[in-house]
C-alpha cells in the first residue's frame, strides 16, 4: 500500500509526502497551529483557573433529533484513524454517515455501536486490526478511507435526550492513486427474520470493488445450537447458487464445533476473526442468548467486477436431528470497497426498529 495508507511495520521508516492533521473538539478545521485554542466549551468550568490551552473544550453535545458534522476534510487525502466514545444507551441511537467528493448519499451509514462491533449496547472489548474496542468505550477504527475531494463525517441523534460525544479523526493529506477505492459500511436487520427465508447482508452492490469484513449481532430465539447457516457470496451474474458458500456461521468466524468447550460457549478476538460477544439470559429481564461476531477479509479480500450479494442462513436444529430454519434477531454491518458511484441503499428503519429490546 501507499504510504500514508497504511505503511505497516516494514515500512514505517519510509519517508512520505504527506502531511498529518487531526479533528477534534479541539480543532474542529484540522488547520495547522490551531489545536487547543477553544475559548469556552463543555470543560470550560472546570479549565476556569487555567484558562485556554487546558482542555476547555474536549468534547461536544449531539442535540437530540438533529445532525452534527465531526469532520469536513478538503481532499485529497486519507483518514487514517477514527477515536470516539459516548454512552452506551445511544449506541443504536447515533448514526454513523461518511461522504466522499460532494455525494449526496452517505457511503457509510449504520449505527455507531454496530460500526465498531457493538450493536447490542453492552460493552464488549475487541482486539482486531482494523477495529480496536477498548475499556471503557474507546471506540477506535483504522481501515484506511481515501478521498480525493472531500471527506464529510456526520452523527445524526436519533435519541430523545442531547448525547455527549468524544472523538478524533486523524487523517493525512496527500495524493491518492487512480486505483484506491472508497471505503463503504451497510446496516440491515432481520427482526424477526422470517421462516425459511436469508438474512441479506447487502444486495444491489454494483461496480468494481472488494469486500473485506461483516460484523454480525445476532439473538437466537429457539433453543439449540442455532449456528449451522451457511454464508454466500454472489458474484459478478450468480443469480441460484453462489460461487462462494461456507459451511457454517461458527466455521465462517474461524470457529468450530459449535464454539463450545466443555460445554460452554468460548469468546475469543484477533486480528482478522472474532465471536468477541455472549450475552446470557439472566432468568429475569435478559430472555435470549446474544452473540457478537466479526470477519475481516484483509488477508482475503473477497473481489468482484460487477456486482455482489451476500446472505446468511438462521439454521438450527430440531429434536429429530434434522435442521431448523430459524426466526432470529440479525443485524449486519458489511464492509467493502469500491469505485465510485455507489448503488443507493435501503433506507434505514426509523429509531424503534434499530433499537435493541
Amino acid at each position: 500500500m501507499m504510504d500514508g495508507l497504511g505503511m505497516g511495520l516494514g515500512n514505517i521508516a519510509r519517508l512520505a509526502d504527506s502531511v498529518t492533521r487531526s479533528i477534534s473538539p479541539e480543532n474542529f478545521t484540522g488547520q495547522k497551529g490551531k489545536g487547543g485554542m477553544a475559548t469556552e466549551g463543555t470543560g470550560q468550568t472546570a479549565a476556569s483557573r487555567l484558562g485556554q490551552g487546558w482542555k476547555v473544550s474536549p468534547s461536544v453535545w449531539v442535540e437530540a433529533g438533529s445532525t452534527l458534522t465531526l469532520a469536513e476534510i478538503d481532499g485529497p487525502g486519507v483518514i487514517q484513524h477514527i477515536w470516539l466514545t459516548c454512552p452506551v444507551e445511544s449506541w443504536r441511537r447515533l448514526i454513523l454517515r461518511i461522504y466522499w467528493d460532494d455525494e449526496a448519499e452517505p457511503s457509510v451509514e449504520t449505527p455507531l455501536g454496530d460500526f465498531f462491533c457493538n450493536g447490542w449496547c453492552e460493552r464488549s472489548l475487541v482486539n482486531s486490526q482494523p477495529v480496536s474496542v477498548n475499556p471503557a468505550n474507546g471506540f477506535n477504527v483504522y481501515w484506511p478511507m481515501p478521498f480525493r475531494c472531500k471527506a464529510k463525517i456526520t452523527i445524526e441523534n436519533l435519541h430523545t435526550e442531547n448525547i455527549i460525544l468524544y472523538y478524533q479523526v486523524d487523517y493525512a493529506l496527500q495524493q491518492i492513486p487512480e486505483d484506491m477505492a472508497y471505503f463503504h459500511a451497510q446496516w440491515r436487520r432481520s427482526h424477526p427474520l422470517p421462516y425459511k427465508e436469508v438474512h441479506t447482508v447487502v444486495d444491489g452492490i454494483r461496480g468494481n470493488g472488494h469486500f473485506v469484513g461483516l460484523y454480525l449481532a445476532w439473538q437466537t430465539n429457539s433453543n439449540r445450537w442455532w449456528g449451522e447457516g451457511e454464508v454466500k457470496f454472489y458474484l459478478d451474474g450468480d443469480k441460484e447458487f453462489p460461487t462462494l458458500c461456507g459451511t457454517g456461521t461458527e466455521d465462517y468466524f474461524g470457529g468450530a464445533w459449535n464454539w463450545d468447550m466443555d460445554g460452554k460457549y468460548v469468546t475469543y478476538s484477533t486480528p482478522y476473526l472474532g465471536m468477541h460477544q455472549h450475552i446470557k439470559p439472566d432468568g429475569l429481564y435478559k430472555a435470549n442468548q446474544r452473540f457478537g461476531m466479526y470477519r475481516w477479509h484483509i488477508m482475503d479480500p473477497i473481489r468482484f467486477r460487477q456486482d455482489l450479494k451476500v446472505t446468511i442462513q438462521a439454521l438450527g436444529w430440531r429434536a429429530d436431528g434434522t435442521y431448523l430454519p430459524l426466526q432470529d434477531d440479525i443485524a449486519s454491518t458489511a464492509f467493502w470497497y469500491q469505485a465510485e458511484p455507489h448503488a443507493a441503499y435501503p433506507v434505514l428503519p426509523e429509531a424503534e426498529k434499530l433499537e435493541v429490546n
